[in-house]
Parts: structure tokens; C-alpha cells; sequence
């Protein structure tokens, strides 16, 4: 897989821009489902990650982009859920999970949040 250009609402992936959150999971590319998170949104003040949400917890390491500037909330119970499946969770701004994903794909699903 490889990372193009990113900045604040947009991430290209494998030639293709993607101007949403995406989702990668064993290679496949996904638009982010967030409406079952967005009643959330008032308790964060932005809709957050919730496990309400299709998270990909096939793997060993799940890669959180939560942002261009970090923040994108990420719910307590997603950090449970991630113990609870074994897989090991980084949250991280956008770009620096982008250089996790660079380094370490194997084993690894996303999660990339691409505005804020």
C-alpha cells in the first residue's frame, strides 16, 4: 500500500484521493461509517470513535489517525475492546499513523481520520 499526499480533508492511497475517514482493513480500503457514533457527538463536541462503529479488530495492531491536529476522540470502551480482542491500539494524529502504517503494515488495520 502506498501513501500519497495527505493534508487536512483529503489522503491519497494507491493513486486513489480519498476526501473522507477511511478505513483499512487487510488491504482493502473503506469509507468510514460514523453516523452510529454521531449521537455521541454532543458528550465530545466532535463525533468521536465509538464501538457502535465497524471497526476492523482482524489483526494484531489497529492504527487510529485521529486527525490532523490529533482530535479525534476515541471512546474508553474502544480501548476495552482492543485488550479484550488482543490487538494492540495506537492513536496517533493522521500523519505520524500514516509512518506507523510505512513501517509496520503487516498485522495492522487503520482507521484514518482526515480533517481535524
Amino acid at each position: 500500500m502506498h501513501f500519497g499526499s495527505f493534508s487536512f480533508g483529503s489522503i491519497q492511497i494507491d493513486g486513489t484521493v480519498y476526501e473522507h475517514d477511511v478505513i483499512i482493513d487487510r488491504g482493502e480500503i473503506r469509507k468510514r461509517k460514523k453516523k452510529l457514533s454521531k449521537k455521541f457527538q454532543e458528550q465530545f463536541g466532535h463525533t468521536p470513535l465509538s464501538i457502535e462503529e465497524e471497526i476492523p479488530w482482524n489483526c494484531r495492531q489497529l492504527v487510529v489517525g485521529s486527525g490532523a491536529y490529533g482530535r479525534l476522540p476515541v471512546m474508553p470502551e474502544v480501548e476495552l475492546e482492543a485488550e479484550r480482542y488482543k490487538v494492540k491500539l495506537l492513536v496517533l494524529p493522521t500523519t505520524e499513523a500514516i509512518e506507523v502504517l510505512k513501517r509496520e503494515p503487516k498485522d495492522t488495520n487503520a482507521i484514518l481520520h482526515v480533517t481535524c
